[in-house]
């Protein structure tokens, strides 16, 4: 059973009936989907949820599917882990990491994302899907994909790091290299959703696939024991994601299932790079001026956000602020968390932990909020963003391996 009445557009409100369609055709602003929340409060419960597989659908009636999901029966649910030794350095006795680092099929939030796009293009009874993507979007596709035996388009900017090209290649996916940034590889899968009974995710599936980062926000409060963060940090590219999470939490305070009321507070990352949403922010103002991205965070290297303005927006509303941060710091935020915490995040985590810590320097995160990082990818699909020193090598003997060791700081 299906919960949704239909899309609205988020700006001048105008209503459609569930189909694939890229954005408003009145005032071409972003569509957003419509579902009929008191039946959904009727239907759905803690005690419900909890009797469910621990996967993203275990939120079935808050996703916009019609049937039962053929794809991501293994997506979701990813720990939300007490980051004791990280909040010690950074000064926040109450910080969690939610990792989707280790998310299922290929190691990224997308993978809930492309879950619900492609059981929609199946529903739709499209020929094929497609997507404009930096990376962990390609891959996702294209796993998710080809679990179903449906044909994927992947264009990617030409200069995408070998490894992510690799991870979407491996699945039989069409890649196809486009001379350009994100913003143009964008505008040509546009052109090409026009043409062809194609589902292209973040074109005509769009106001669909961004439901599923919902279930990141979902999957935060449930995990705290039905409670919203004091905080959370989230790395933006499209600005999509801190806009579903706060989408979520609401939707979560609507149904009466969490403790209290959901406040929030929305804290914005991005690289220095290319930081379109986290100016707006610092301006005061929701209007986005697009960049070109120059940075070593490729997957968030969208130099002209689709959801930048709801999400300086929403930012700004809920009390909170966005920033960003050098290469430099990114490099040292991935290797800090690998180091306290155990986890080897991309290049996004690096953005989100770097700009953690300035937040709390600057005071706008109080030692005492409870905290929560998004951790958006894995570190093994942007090895080569950190520079490691090669290891020492020795011959198997001994006295070597004493005098190899005693060059090691205490403690390393």
């Amino acid at each position: 059973m299906s919960f949704v009445i239909g899309l609205k557009c988020r700006e001048c409100g105008r209503e459609y009936p569930k189909q694939p369609l890229a954005g408003c055709e009145d005032c071409f602003a972003p569509l957003d989907v419509n579902y009929d929340y008191e039946t959904i409060s009727r239907a759905l419960s803690r005690e419900v949820i909890a009797s469910r597989p621990k996967n993203l659908w275990r939120y079935r009636e808050l996703l916009p599917i019609d049937g039962d999901p053929v794809v991501g029966l293994a997506s979701g649910s990813t720990p939300l882990i007490r980051a004791s030794r990280l909040g010690q350095v950074l000064g926040i006795e109450h910080l969690y990491i939610k990792n989707d680092s280790v998310n299922s099929p290929t190691l990224s939030f997308k993978d809930r994302v492309t879950a619900v796009a492609v059981n929609k293009a199946l529903e739709f009874k499209l020929e094929a899907v497609g997507c404009a993507s930096t990376g962990n979007l390609a891959n996702s596709v294209a796993a998710n994909s080809a679990s179903v035996g449906l044909p994927a388009y992947i264009l990617i900017p030409e200069n995408l790091e070998p490894s992510k090209i690799a991870a979407t290649s491996i699945y039989g996916a069409r890649v196809i290299a486009v001379r350009g940034n994100y913003d143009d590889v964008n505008r040509l899968c546009t052109e090409v959703a026009e043409r062809h009974p194609w589902g292209f995710v973040n074109v005509n599936l769009r106001p669909f696939y961004g439901e599923g980062s919902k279930t990141f926000g979902y999957e935060i409060a449930e995990q705290l024991g039905w409670r919203a963060p004091a905080a959370v940090i989230v790395p933006m590219a499209g600005g999509s994601l801190i806009t579903k999470i706060h989408k979520g939490l609401k939707e979560l305070e609507r149904l009466g299932l969490l403790e209290s009321e959901a406040h929030t507070r929305l804290f914005g990352a991005q690289a220095a790079g290319c930081n379109p949403i986290a100016d707006a922010v610092k301006r005061g103002t929701q209007d986005i001026r697009p960049v070109k991205p120059s940075t070593i965070a490729q997957s968030l290297s969208i130099g002209n956000p689709a959801d930048g303005y709801h999400a300086a927006g929403l930012i700004a509303e809920s009390g909170g602020w966005a920033e960003d941060v050098t290469d430099q710091e990114i490099v040292a935020g991935i290797r800090l968390l690998a180091e306290t915490e155990g986890i080897f995040t991309e290049t996004a985590g690096g953005v989100t932990v770097a700009v953690t810590r300035k937040l709390k320097d600057q005071g706008r995160i109080a030692p005492d909020d409870l905290t929560v990082i998004a951790i958006t990818g894995n570190g093994l699909k942007t090895p080569d963003a950190v520079k490691l020193a090669p290891p020492i090598v020795i011959e198997p003997k001994v006295a070597q391996f004493e005098r190899a060791i005693s060059g090691f700081a205490v403690g390393a």
